[in-house]
């Protein structure tokens, strides 16, 4: 039986699968142009209930208190997620348009194992630490630093990665004690309300503790961030957003987790096999239509290999043809929709007219009738200062700069308003070390090594974002501290 009606995907309010009282609204698949079908639009009363629920099972349960219960759930959960992967993975696959291929990683099945690490933590974390006996003003007092879940956390998450993004948030927050309030982004409706019928049906997660609302309307996200019952508002989308939604959320003074944009630099040191690392870095970028904010997006080469550099990625870029993500060897399926389309040929027609040249690619894919396609595009002969090379594109857009030595490519990757990601490729560990200590970035691969992971924290410098998601870090994100101090 399938989790989702076509007719129009639910909500999940008060434990309680509903339509919206806005109606319906039309999914797209950005392969085909095609609606794929209709997801419920909440309104106002519907995002207001959802807060109330959310603020009700917070206050009125033990589900904070209950550590065995909530670790219980989460593994409910990612069992449930497991059971039906085919079904969801069909669903991811036509409506984010990613590859196939991922969601068998990061697009579905990486994010479900993850639940582990965050119902483990449920059972594990130490939730009080002993601070021993002092005497401040000369009363002996025994103190305990206790930590509590700060409450009800509004999530907010994109359409790129949605199931990691979502889980990222879903996992740590539950396995913290809170009760969540999660708005998708109106692109991917239906993956988020996928996961609300699992939810619903195949856990035991009380009534109020996940609310998943799903809304064409994009000024609920105000009302979120604005409601004086929501405690916490960990939000991943751009810069620009993240910045409204900290001035939202200024005048309730709530927390904020902000996972932002970025504009990473792939640094490639002299002594490094020049071809292998910028194989990788023209590769990595057209992965999912190069639509990642930790993707790097810059390639740093010696001035001495540029053309060498140019030459080996334009080769890679050229050999990528965006295809079907239904194909499993399809590495650059369709962005996601004609106006992220739209924008990303906007940045092409920058390059060029700021004298830049397109060495492979530059426009949509010429063999593509329908579907939101873009050729996976290198741009070359443009400066750091130019806009292609400082603002986040979100597609398949490589920009090669020359770097003079180690500590020009530092220069160069730092000159940045973002510092979410990099990859630095070299032989010498003392160069490499080097480089990666003068980066102020959040996240660093070395001669491809792979930082993701459930255990590690990721996030970033500078207006790539404040706080960490992931690891013991992200799940302390979700957290209150309390001092208990008592008389002896």
């Amino acid at each position: 039986m399938s989790l989702l009606d076509a007719d129009g995907s639910p909500l999940l309010i008060g434990g309680e699968l509903r339509q919206g009282r806005g109606g319906t609204f039309a999914t797209v698949n950005p392969a085909t142009e095609e609606t794929l079908g209709q997801a419920a639009d909440a309104d106002a009363a519907d995002l207001d209930a959802a807060i109330g629920a959310a603020r009700t099972a917070f206050d009125d349960t033990d589900w904070s208190r209950d550590h065995a219960l909530r670790a219980h759930c989460i593994r409910q959960l990612r069992t449930a997620l497991t059971e039906h992967a085919d079904e969801i993975r069909d669903i991811t696959v036509a409506e984010v348009g990613a590859p196939v291929m991922l969601t068998h990683g990061p697009q579905f099945q990486g994010p479900v194992d993850d639940l582990e690490f965050s119902a483990n933590l449920a059972e594990t974390y130490s939730w009080e630490t002993d601070l021993g006996t002092a005497s401040p003003m000369g009363i002996a007092s025994a103190r305990v630093l206790r930590r509590e879940a700060i409450g009800v956390v509004g999530a907010i998450t994109p359409w790129n990665f949605p199931h990691q993004i979502n889980f990222a948030k879903l996992g740590p927050a539950l396995a913290a004690g809170n009760t969540i309030v999660l708005k998708p982004a109106p692109d991917t409706p239906w993956v988020a309300a996928v996961v609300g019928a699992v939810i619903a049906e195949h856990t035991d997660i009380p009534p109020g503790v996940v609310n998943i609302v799903t809304s064409s309307d994009h000024s609920l996200g105000t009302q979120l961030t604005t409601d004086p019952r929501v405690d916490m508002i960990s939000f991943t989308g751009s810069t620009a957003t993240g910045r409204t939604v900290m001035t939202n959320a200024a005048p309730t003074l709530k927390k904020t987790f902000l996972e932002l944009g970025g504009k990473s630099a792939f640094i490639i040191i002299d002594d490094a096999d020049v071809v292998a690392a910028a194989n990788y870095a023209a590769f990595s970028v057209c992965v999912h239509a190069g639509q990642g904010c930790a993707l790097t997006t810059r390639l740093l080469v010696p001035r001495a290999h540029y053309d060498e550099a140019v030459n080996a990625a334009a080769k890679t870029m050229g050999s990528i043809r965006p295809g079907d993500p239904t194909n499993s060897g399809t590495i650059c399926g369709p962005v996601i929709s004609d106006r992220q389309r739209g924008r990303i040929e906007h940045y092409l027609n920058l390059a060029r007219a700021e004298g830049g040249r397109i060495v492979t690619g530059g426009g949509r894919a010429p063999d593509r009738d329908r579907g939101y396609f873009i050729e996976p595009t290198l741009i070359a002969d443009l400066g750091n200062d130019s806009t292609v090379a400082r603002e986040e594109i979100f597609g398949p857009v490589l920009v090669v700069i020359p770097h003079d030595g180690d500590d020009d490519a530092i220069r160069l990757a730092n000159d940045s308003p973002y510092g979410l990601s990099g990859a630095v490729w070299g032989t010498d560990q003392a160069r490499i070390d080097h480089v990666t200590s003068g980066v102020r970035t959040g996240t660093l691969s070395v001669n491809g090594g792979i930082w993701y992971s459930a255990d590690a924290p990721f996030g970033g410098y500078k207006q790539s974002g404040i706080g960490r998601e992931m690891g013991i870090a992200g799940f302390e994100e979700y957290l209150e501290s309390k001092l208990i101090s008592t008389a002896r």
